[in-house]
């Protein structure tokens, strides 16, 4: 049966959209009836209705998306901090007096990847008990903390503590961020803003290749420490999501929120009552963690949010951007590696601002399955003309321009699918019981695979080769390509619930109707 609506704190509404445990669904016929006298679908619900023609107002949904991704735009300006500071930290060793060997300096570029691995679970279960914003606020004060160990460091160990505290702000916001934003949107934006977060994040990079090349690394610590504190002034005065609030029984301040982020002509009660309803009947149906953990969704949604992370990070990318450099240069470019660098940072901001276009229109699975085909191919090309390169194979100086093609082509189409749409997947395939703490361990797997491919990348092409390495990352991207194709739903234009009811093998149609069956 299809129960009547109760607000979290267990009072009635006062809403017309009441259906008693009486009313009989007895065929389709019915069942539409009842929608059509009582309300409409969970779907419309979350989009449009017939009482807001256009939806509710994007533009404030845009900026609240925007100001939430600023965090990323701070992480992805200490993730590009290692670049300026050159080969095996040179740059860094000479500007500072410090005597740094490579592998310290190898230390330092990947503790980063620690020191978000370490905060992925325990933010999850923060942003439950204060809130997304609270949470993204506070993550500030080690932003800070961490920036300035950096800048006035005076040894090797000090240079590591402050990345891994940077990385501990850098991979909470890679948790919050998506979540916040994944909460805020409507559906039919829903992907153009979990793109942001990419977006800003290799935007973030770039800024830090650019003013890298022309500053000092001390003055760019400085400007990097200051992007969280803008951060913080402007995401001070965005709203807390209506999800959080509904979790906490917290109507008033949800219909406020809604009303912030929607506009003041759109009529967000039908959309506050359909989320607070699933909100209800999830709480009615409330189980350990463990249990909801073990369920098909739940179980699915983990497989698929751990499988785009594995094929993200040894897709071959950040071998891809280590090489950019030295391909560029083989290829006859009479570019210095800077500007190489630049070039390549370019690209990536390029191609994922326009995946934050097209995604709500092409769709997750495609946009994946573009991605991950360029990949393989690109690798595989790849591991040919390195193979042909240490070989001395004749004619390979004549092709010099095939790695510049592919290593371009990778960069594009890795940025248009693999690198934005799996983060922006985690605030979409999990339920509200489970999203906190499985979307944490699906970035906590992340951040270990970045860092096993950080730190060992040069161990495993020293054992076996710039080409086979290359082909390794081209028959993982194959696989990748099998993954997408037979086990990622796709979720343009889909409600969270119709999501669940998908994972779970049941019927997504009709929505809004999943109450307890008779």
């Amino acid at each position: 049966m299809v129960r009547g609506y109760q607000t979290m704190g267990g009072e009635s509404s006062s809403s017309s959209l009441l259906v008693t445990e009486r009313t009989p669904l007895r065929s389709v016929q019915s069942r539409r009836m009842v929608e059509k006298n009582i309300g409409i679908s969970q779907q419309t619900l979350v989009s449009t209705s017939s009482d807001n023609e256009n939806g509710g107002r994007k533009l404030t949904q845009y900026i609240a998306g925007l100001a939430a991704t600023l965090g990323a735009l701070a992480a992805g300006m200490v993730l590009g901090w290692t670049s300026p500071a050159g080969k095996d930290g040179v740059n860094l060793a000479k500007e500072y007096n410090i005597p740094i060997s490579p592998t310290e300096f190898s230390w330092i570029g990947s503790i980063f990847n620690l020191g978000a691995a370490t905060i992925c679970v325990p933010i999850g279960i923060l942003t439950d008990v204060i809130g997304r914003k609270r949470a993204m606020l506070i993550l500030v004060v080690p932003f800070t903390i961490g920036w300035i160990l950096i800048i006035w460091s005076n040894s090797v160990v000090m240079f590591d503590i402050g990345r891994y505290i940077l990385g501990v702000s850098g991979g909470a916001f890679c948790v919050t961020a998506p979540m916040y934003t994944g909460e805020i949107a409507e559906s039919s934006i829903r992907g153009s803003l979990g793109s942001y977060f990419q977006l800003m994040l290799t935007a973030g990079i770039l800024i830090t290749y650019i003013l890298g090349s022309v500053l000092s690394i001390f003055t760019l610590s400085l400007i990097s420490a200051v992007v969280p504190l803008i951060f913080f002034g402007i995401f001070f005065f965005m709203p807390e999501t209506p999800t959080y609030y509904l979790k906490k029984g917290q109507i008033n301040e949800a219909r406020e929120s809604y009303k912030w982020l929607r506009g003041p002509d759109y009529n967000i009660e039908p959309e506050l009552e359909a989320q607070n309803e699933a909100l209800a009947e999830a709480n009615r149906n409330q189980v350990s963690f463990l249990t909801a953990v073990r369920s098909k969704a739940a179980l699915k949604g983990l497989f698929i949010a751990f499988g785009l992370m594995f094929f993200q990070q040894l897709s071959g990318v950040n071998a891809i951007i280590f090489y950019s450099g030295s391909i560029f240069e083989t290829a006859g470019s009479t570019m210095n590696s800077d500007v190489a660098t630049i070039v390549v940072g370019s690209m990536q901001v390029i191609a994922v601002f326009v995946s934050t276009l097209i995604v709500d229109r092409l769709g997750r699975r495609l946009l994946l399955l573009i991605s991950s085909v360029a990949m393989c191919l690109t690798t595989l090309i790849l591991g040919v003309y390195f193979y042909m390169k240490i070989h001395k194979v004749s004619g390979v100086d004549s092709i010099g321009w095939l790695p510049l093609v592919a290593i371009c082509t990778f960069i594009i189409l890795f940025s248009l699918g693999f690198g934005p749409i799996p983060w922006m997947m985690m605030g979409e395939i999990f339920d509200s019981q489970v999203k906190s703490i499985a979307g944490s361990s699906a970035c906590l797997f992340n951040w270990l695979m970045a860092f096993i491919v950080t730190k060992f990348f040069s161990d495993i092409q020293d054992a076996l080769g710039t080409d086979m390495t290359f082909w390794i990352f081209s028959i993982i991207c194959a696989v990748a390509v099998v993954f997408v194709f037979f086990i990622v739903p796709e979720t343009k234009g889909k409600t969270l619930e119709q999501i669940q009811i998908e994972l779970g093998g049941g019927d997504p149609t009709p929505s809004g109707f999943h109450g307890s069956k008779s």
